[in-house]
């Protein structure tokens, strides 16, 4: 039977919501365990919010006749998008660019190399409040920058960098965990 109780959106966690840290740091296994000092925040986040894509792709194999017989599994990409909106953030900027490609402090002067180096391998942790005050929190253990949006310097928006991160298995073959509690 359909429950109106269940029906939720994801609102950030005005405590933070967008999180990372070196891949080893230990990981929360629920929605109330503090985060280790290693992780940093990445702050405020455009009005979009997080959007994950986690579909398989599949091959169609077809029997003599064109009858699709089977859909073996080829892929199943686990993806984040988000759009990073504190362009001033020391962390953001080592996040985006990677960590030895930003020097100083925004008080002595901040340099940012772009360059072709790999992005930063990062574990990432989101916190999110649902209805009647439920939490819940996505932790990817391993998740690289695979993708960054154009950065647009108007008067009229604000400057941001949207990110989509790729998660990758982690040693018991999970991409990302969801803790929820009400």
């Amino acid at each position: 039977m359909p429950t109106v109780s269940n029906v939720s959106t994801g609102k950030p966690n005005v405590a933070g919501a967008v999180f990372n840290a070196p891949v080893g740091t230990t990981l929360p296994t629920d929605t109330t365990t503090a985060l280790e000092a290693a992780f940093k925040a990445m702050g405020y986040a455009a009005e979009d919010g997080l959007v994950n894509t986690n579909s398989p792709s599949v091959e169609n194999i077809k029997a003599w006749g064109g009858d699709i017989v089977a859909t073996p599994q080829t892929e199943k990409p686990d993806t984040w998008k988000i759009k990073l909106i504190e362009v001033l953030n020391e962390d953001v900027l080592k996040t985006v660019y990677g960590s030895a490609n930003v020097t100083g402090t925004l008080a002595t002067g901040i340099t940012v190399e772009a360059n072709s180096e790999e992005a930063d391998e990062l574990s990432w942790v989101f916190d999110m409040v649902m209805r009647d005050g439920a939490a819940k929190r996505v932790v990817l253990p391993k998740a690289a920058i695979t993708e960054i949006g154009d950065i647009s310097y108007v008067d009229n928006d604000v400057t941001g960098y949207e990110i989509t991160l790729t998660a990758f298995p982690d040693a018991s073959g999970n991409t990302h965990y969801e803790y929820l509690k009400r």
